[in-house]
């Protein structure tokens, strides 16, 4: 299933990569692997991971405070935000 991202989630992905890269490259590494595994199991069956309302679901990801929010049509999974677990909760939810 193809995977596209809101504009706005990108951009939350980019600096919290750079976020971990200033921090350890061990941890940027991480992070970045972590993201990925998250969006192919996501892929792979995105009606596993629990509604956060009538249309997004959300995916924690391991070892990293954050979630991948998203929606799925048909054949798209769009993602809306890479949302801190601990803060600003609700933030994405005028995205569309």
């Amino acid at each position: 299933m193809r995977i596209d991202f809101h504009p706005e989630a990108t951009l939350e992905l980019e600096e919290s990569a750079d976020w971990y890269a200033e921090q350890s490259q061990v941890a940027a590494r991480g992070f970045a692997l972590s993201v990925d595994r998250a969006l192919k199991r996501i892929s792979s069956d995105p009606e596993r991971y629990p509604k956060v309302d009538q249309v997004h679901r959300s995916c924690n990801l391991a070892r990293y405070p954050f979630q991948i929010i998203f929606r799925r049509n048909e054949s798209l999974i769009t993602v809306i935000a890479i949302a801190h677990a601990k803060r600003r909760p609700g933030y994405w939810r005028n995205r569309t």
